[in-house]
C-alpha cells in the first residue's frame, strides 16, 4: 500500500524523525488558512504548495510551486488543485490532486550552504537484508545521477539479527561528506529512519531530498512510503490512511472480492487460481503471440460467486479481445469455477470476445459436462500450450 507524502512526514515525524512541516489542504481556501498558520509558526510569508499523488517527479510535472505571499498561495494553490498531474511516474492522463500540502520553506537564508541528499530504505531481496541507499546528489535529477554517476550512490546492508549499528550511522554520515552538527544530526535522522521503517512493515522509505539547512539541520523535505499489505493487519491507523481515489478502480473493486488483480496493457484476459500457474499462463500467451491484459488470481478456495466478479472485471477492459481461463482444480473444484462463468455470462449477456477454458484437477469432467450443456460458446483445451494455442487463432 502506498500513502501520501504528508502521512508518511506524519509517520516520521512519530518516530523522532525530523521533518518539513506542512498542513495538508483540500480547497483553496483552506491553503490560505494553513499559510497563515505556517506564518505564525515559523514567522515566514513563504510557503511550498505541493501535489498530493502517489507519484514521483511533481516538481517537473508543475505540482510543486513557492508561494511568497497569500496571494500567490490563492494562484498557486488554484492551479494545482484539480490538474491531471503528469510525471514521469504517472500515465499519459496523469494523476487528479484532491489533496496540497503547504509545507514550511526549508531553503531560507544561507540557501548556499545548504544541501540537498538522498537516502532510501528497502529490502535487498538477493541477501534477505535490508539496505540504506544514500548519495549526496539528492534532488530531482537522483534517476539520472544513478544512471550516469553510480559511484556516487552508496549501500549499507543491515544485518537483521543485530539492526542497525552506531558505526553504519557514523559511516552514511560520514561518506555524504558532513561534519560538526550536522554530522551528530544526519546520524540520529538515519537511526530513527530504520526504526521507523522496521516499526511500520515497510516496504520502502524514500527521502528524496533529505536537506542539510544553513544551520546544519538534517530533515525530510519529502516522503515516499510503501507498506507491506501482510503486515497492516497489525498497524491498523496506517491501514486507514489508504486513498482508493489513488488506486485503479478495477484493482479496488477486485480487492473487496478478495481477488489478487492487477490490470496490464495486453489484450487477453487471464482468470487463473494460484501465483504461479498465474505467471506460467501469462508467459504462454506471449509466446503464442498475445499479450495478457491482466494478472488475476482467483485463489485455492474460489466458489462461484468469486469467479463471477472475476469474469466481471475482466470484461470491463475495453482493451480485452479473449479471454483464458487456466484452473487447476486442487483445492478449488473445477465445477464451481465452471458455474461462475456460466452464470456470470448469462447474467452479462452477449459477451463480444471468444473464452477459451482449460479446467483439469478435481470434478473436471463435472465442469465439462457444465459448459456442453449451457450452450455457451467456449472454447476447450486440456493442455496449456492448446490452449495458448487457441488464444493466437481466436485473436487472428
Amino acid at each position: 500500500m502506498n500513502i501520501h507524502e504528508y502521512q508518511g512526514k506524519s509517520i516520521l515525524k512519530s518516530f523522532g524523525v525530523r521533518i518539513q512541516e506542512g498542513i495538508v489542504a483540500d480547497t483553496v481556501e483552506q491553503a490560505v488558512e494553513a499559510a497563515k498558520k505556517m506564518k505564525e509558526d515559523f514567522g515566514s510569508d513563504w510557503v511550498v504548495i505541493k501535489a498530493q499523488i502517489h507519484a514521483g517527479g511533481r516538481g517537473k510535472g508543475g505540482g510543486v510551486k513557492l508561494a511568497k505571499n497569500l496571494e500567490e498561495v490563492k494562484e498557486r494553490a488554484g492551479q494545482i488543485l484539480g490538474m491531471q498531474l503528469v510525471t514521469p511516474q504517472t500515465s499519459a492522463e496523469g494523476k487528479l490532486v484532491r489533496k496540497i500540502l503547504v509545507a514550511q520553506d526549508v531553503y531560507y537564508p544561507g540557501a548556499s550552504e545548504t544541501k540537498e541528499l538522498y537516502m532510501s530504505v528497502l529490502l535487498n531481496r538477493s541477501t534477505g537484508r535490508n539496505i540504506i541507499m544514500y548519495s549526496t546528489e539528492g534532488g530531482m535529477d537522483i534517476e539520472e545521477v544513478a544512471e550516469k554517476t553510480p559511484h556516487l550512490i552508496f549501500k549499507e546492508e543491515i544485518d537483521p539479527t543485530v539492526g542497525l549499528q552506531g558505526f553504519q550511522a557514523r559511516k552514511i554520515a560520514f561518506n555524504l561528506g558532513l561534519e560538526g552538527d550536522a554530522f551528530k544530526e544526519m546520524i540520529k535522522f538515519v537511526t530513527s529512519l530504520y526504526k521507523a521503517y522496521e516499526s511500520i512493515d515497510a516496504s520502502l522509505f524514500e527521502i528524496n531530498p533529505v536537506l542539510k539547512t544553513s544551520d546544519n539541520k538534517i530533515l525530510a523535505v519529502d516522503a515516499k512510503v510503501n507498506l507491506d499489505d501482510n503486515g497492516l493487519f497489525r498497524h491498523a491507523e496506517i491501514a486507514a490512511m489508504r486513498d482508493e481515489f489513488e488506486e485503479d478502480p478495477t484493482e479496488v473493486e477486485a480487492g473487496k472480492s478478495n481477488l489478487n488483480y492487477v490490470k496490464l496493457d495486453g489484450n487477453v484476459g487471464c482468470m487463473v487460481n494460484g501465483a504461479g500457474l498465474a505467471m506460467a499462463t501469462m508467459d504462454i500467451i506471449k509466446l503464442a503471440g498475445g499479450d495478457p491484459a491482466n494478472f488475476l488470481d482467483v485463489g485455492g478456495t474460489a466458489n462461484a460467486q468469486t469467479v463471477k466478479a472475476a469474469f466481471g472485471i475482466i470484461l470491463k477492459d475495453p482493451n480485452v479481445k479473449a479471454i483464458l481461463i487456466n484452473i487447476f482444480g486442487g483445492i478449488v473444484r473445477c465445477d464451481r469455477v465452471a458455474q461462475g462463468v456460466i452464470d456470470a455470462y448469462k447474467e452479462i449477456g452477449n459477451i463480444p470476445v471468444p473464452i477459451i477454458v482449460r479446467l483439469q484437477g478435481t470434478n473436471a469432467e463435472e465442469a465439462k459436462k457444465l459448459f456442453d450443456g449451457s450452450g455457451l460458446k467456449v472454447y476447450s483445451a486440456i493442455q496449456l500450450k492448446e490452449a495458448a494455442e487457441l488464444v493466437s487463432e481466436v485473436l487472428k
